[in-house]
């Protein structure tokens, strides 16, 4: 199986970067900059390596740097954003504050000759976001794309088959992105694209059978796509010893507590618990108001309940989660960021009786999941559901929570999904939710002054939840969910629609 080394530097994007190369069915393995030295690329039989971006600055004291013999190892480099000025930087280039603020988001990019840009118009969209640029190329590499803003959008060595590139090709923003990693990956590199989610189910399944040989597991089941295919895997390996324990913790969607016991509850191949924890997580969370002092309650509150729970089963050393790579990155991960903490990541605690975390699908993004849960057989039902987050409606409440506001936003919430819900699915956001805010405003009902909350409701498009663009939804749709909001809820007053996209905005609100 060919692989593709991508060597990390602290951005947000290295596992979207690996995920695009996943597209082309080859396999990406990302590794820290400081964990791999470049003799050990040359015996890993890497076929290509790609610099990930990053917020610092190459030129800083204390920046992400590697060795310039990562350069000279004979395998063809792709730098992308940080990555690129680090090999100019490298090279003997020179890296400098752009002028102004820097650039960001979208930019015309005219692009040049390049084995790179194969069967890519010569002008296209480009996303970008960098505070530097390159003003000097090193000797031999020469300028193959240029914005208004940086004339060495794109450069490269031909002959050491090393490109750079100022703008991420990842994301969905950038026009032939796709095209860029694939030009790298498969006629650059010469990989040959055997990587499946056939394969990784398989191999998933013999893996976690060796792994998990006489040990009993305690799975976190939500009823979600990632818990359920992670539940049809671990079914699969260790049958039954393996425990399905669903919490419900008071924060999930109308309806959602019954769906789950109706569609997991009757499984005669997995024991399943349900357990009814809401006045402990609210009692936990009240008076609480900073988003992620909320993740950090309700994920050590889950690994408590499921602690109690294994010991009334007679024990369980491991848990199992449904977590996936979007969970990972938006966490934090050796010098990456933290953008928001996962209940299933950053939120556990750290200590617990549980010898061991085991998750699955750790390195799959959603729609990846979805493909292995049709494949694994899982109903369309679970495979296509609508993704809910871990704390629930806790992070859909911005400030304080309590029962009263966690009603209002339910009811909101399923007012909103049952209009969207009319439109043809085709035509169907990838997600759609209502939130509560913090806001109050004075509004009219019955001829009387009222004074009440301000749902703000959210619909994204994306394929990958790493990128999102906001939904352009018919104005006769919102205008009926927003007087149905109005109508039927009394606390409510007004209801306004999220037009941000990710990034700079995530799909959640906290």
């Amino acid at each position: 199986m060919d692989r593709i080394l991508v060597l990390d530097f602290g951005g947000q994007y290295d596992l979207l970067i690996a995920r695009r190369v996943r597209e082309h069915h080859v396999f990406a393995e990302i590794k820290p900059y400081g964990k791999i030295s470049a003799e050990e690329v040359k015996r890993g039989g890497y076929r290509g390596i790609i610099f990930t971006g990053g917020p610092a600055s190459v030129y800083a004291e204390g920046s992400p740097l590697c060795g310039a013999d990562m350069l000279e190892t004979g395998i063809p480099v792709l730098g992308i954003c940080y990555g690129a000025q680090l090999i100019a930087h490298l090279s003997g280039g020179e890296v400098s504050p752009a002028e102004g603020s820097g650039e960001y988001g979208s930019a015309a990019l005219s692009v040049g000759k390049s084995a790179l840009f194969d069967g890519i118009p010569e002008k296209i969209t480009c996303w970008m976001s960098h505070s530097d640029r390159i003003t000097s190329l090193p000797p031999g590499y020469t300028v193959t794309a240029s914005t208004g803003k940086c004339p060495a959008a794109a450069f490269e060595n031909s002959e050491k088959k090393i490109y750079g590139v100022q703008f991420h090709p990842e994301v969905s923003h950038t026009e032939y992105g796709r095209y860029v990693i694939g030009n790298f990956v498969k006629k650059i590199c010469g990989a040959s694209g055997d990587w499946t989610m056939d394969g990784f189910t398989e191999r998933s399944v013999r893996e976690l059978r060796e792994k998990l040989e006489g040990r009993n597991v305690m799975l976190a089941l939500s009823g979600g796509v990632d818990s359920s295919v992670a539940a049809e895997l671990l079914c699969r390996a260790v049958g039954d010893r393996l425990t399905c324990v669903f919490v419900d913790h008071g924060m999930l969607r109308k309806g959602e507590s019954e769906a789950v016991v109706s569609v997991f509850g009757g499984r005669k191949d997995m024991n399943f618990i349900r357990v009814d924890a809401a006045e402990r997580f609210l009692e936990r969370l009240s008076g609480v108001t900073e988003p992620e002092t909320k993740r950090r309650i309700i994920g050590e509150e889950f690994v408590r309940v499921f602690e109690e729970t294994a010991k009334a089963c007679g024990g369980s050393d491991v848990l199992a989660q449904g977590t996936i790579y979007p969970d990972v990155i938006e966490s934090g991960r050796g010098n990456s960021a933290v953008i928001k903490s996962h209940h299933n990541v950053g939120g556990l605690p750290g200590e617990m009786l549980f010898r061991e975390v085991c998750e699955p699908l750790r390195d799959l993004f959603k729609d990846e999941v979805r493909h292995v849960g049709e494949l694994l057989g899982l109903p369309d039902s679970i495979v296509r559901r609508q993704p809910f987050p871990g704390p629930g409606l806790a992070v859909r409440i911005t400030g304080r929570i309590s029962g009263d506001k966690l009603n209002t936003v339910r009811e909101a919430d399923a007012i909103f999904r049952e209009e969207v819900g009319k439109l043809p699915e085709e035509e169907r956001p990838s997600q759609y939710f209502a939130v509560l805010t913090d806001t109050k405003s004075v509004g009219v009902k019955g001829d009387a002054r009222a004074y009440g909350y301000t749902v703000a409701l959210r619909a994204v498009d994306t394929d990958d939840f790493m990128t999102a663009g906001w939904s352009r939804l018919p104005y006769s749709l919102l205008e009926t969910a927003a007087g149905r909001i109005t109508g039927e809820i009394p606390q409510v007053t007004r209801v306004v629609y999220d037009i941000s996209s990710k990034p700079p905005a995530t799909v959640e609100w906290e």
